[in-house]
């Protein structure tokens, strides 16, 4: 096993595609060629942690956060940056961040928040655009099926709840080779006329060069003929934050109690309360003021997110609860879901689950 197999692994989960331009996210530390000893799985990558991974002769951690946020212009060993790096890079530690990649699938920190809460009927709040593009092609009327077929095979088709969806037009296709081209179909020289089968199809952003390179070795011209274009269309599956429903609907006091005792936090700093049942909520990890517009449009009841600032809690205007209870609170179970999925894909390989609360906050 080397690193780059967790890459790809991850990479099936939360595309670093969809990651925040913000963000830096991917492999921070090491080389993707390196041969993985054992595998830490953490919400933040301190030192702490790579004591933590030293001790259980680990040589690759997964983090949530990046550890290198922005630009490093000094490895003095002054911050805790520098000295993560330093020590990381001294005893040969490769780090990698999933961070904003993982926000942005539905069955990732939001989705995971969700599942700890017991909600139901999920959906993403802020769907993403611009991540669908659709290719279009033309394929001899003989060959169209094992074309559809090798892209669906890459990923294509898949809308929704749908998987195998297409559009196919008939029509007759032109084209003339001059005396260096090798036509399969017809001779160089000679104009041909063949029926051919218009395939369109849509696919995620990050699938393209898979996408292509399946039209490719599927397709029988020497030249194959396509357009790649980007949609506007919503992605259902992609996108920041997270709503659900309330098997039962509940009190707001005993609400607050659940999520009290859900995300083992000792406060939670709310907006004004109100005699409202509480079914439709809301959640965000991490910090998400930015989306309380967006959680109000939803005609969510309850907004549960973190890094409120004090203006902020005027802005539910009565019209949906805000619970802050606090950024780690919010992201913990992350690096859980995290080691679940590596389990799954690397069952018989050293997987360590971090044990050190990185929390930086306290309560008295």
């Amino acid at each position: 096993m080397i690193v780059n197999d967790f890459i790809e692994a991850i990479e099936e989960l939360s595309p670093s595609y969809y990651a925040e331009d913000f963000d830096n996210t991917g492999l921070l530390i090491g080389k993707k060629s390196m041969e993985v000893t054992g595998a830490l799985i953490t919400l933040d990558a301190l030192e702490a942690v790579v004591d933590e991974a030293i001790d259980n002769n680990c040589n690759l951690i997964i983090s949530f956060h990046p550890i290198i946020f922005s630009g490093l212009k000094k490895l003095n060993q002054k911050t805790y940056v520098e000295r993560v790096v330093h020590k990381a890079i001294k005893h040969d530690i490769a780090v990698y961040a999933m961070h904003t990649a993982l926000d942005n699938v539905s069955n990732g920190v939001n989705g995971m928040i969700c599942e700890k809460l017991g909600l139901k009927n999920t959906s993403v709040l802020i769907p993403k655009s611009k991540t669908i593009k659709k290719l279009t092609t033309y394929v001899p009327k003989a060959n169209a099926e094992k074309v559809r077929n090798a892209l669906f095979e890459a990923g294509g088709g898949s809308i929704g709840n749908y998987d195998l969806c297409s559009f196919n037009t008939k029509g007759i296709g032109t084209f003339n080779g001059n005396e260096k081209s090798n036509p399969t179909i017809g001779e160089p020289g000679k104009t041909q006329f063949e029926k051919e089968i218009q395939i369109h199809m849509t696919f995620s952003s990050h699938l393209q060069s898979r996408i292509l390179k399946a039209l490719f070795e599927s397709h029988p011209y020497e030249e194959v003929a396509y357009e790649v274009e980007t949609l506007e269309n919503k992605d259902q599956h992609r996108g920041i934050g997270m709503l659900g429903e309330l098997a039962t609907p509940l009190g707001i006091t005993e609400t607050l109690s659940l999520i009290k005792e859900v995300f083992k936090t000792k406060v939670i700093r709310h907006s004004q309360l109100n005699d409202q049942p509480i079914k439709r909520i809301a959640v965000l990890g991490g910090s998400g003021a930015f989306a309380i517009e967006n959680a109000k449009a939803s005609k969510a009841d309850l907004y549960i997110t973190a890094d409120l600032k004090y203006h902020d809690f005027y802005k539910a205007e009565d019209q949906i609860i805000l619970a802050d209870i606090g950024h780690y609170e919010s992201e913990q179970y992350t690096k859980d879901l995290i080691h679940a999925y590596l389990t799954k894909k690397f069952p018989n390989f050293a997987l360590v689950l971090s044990n050190i609360n990185t929390n930086p906050i306290q309560y008295y």
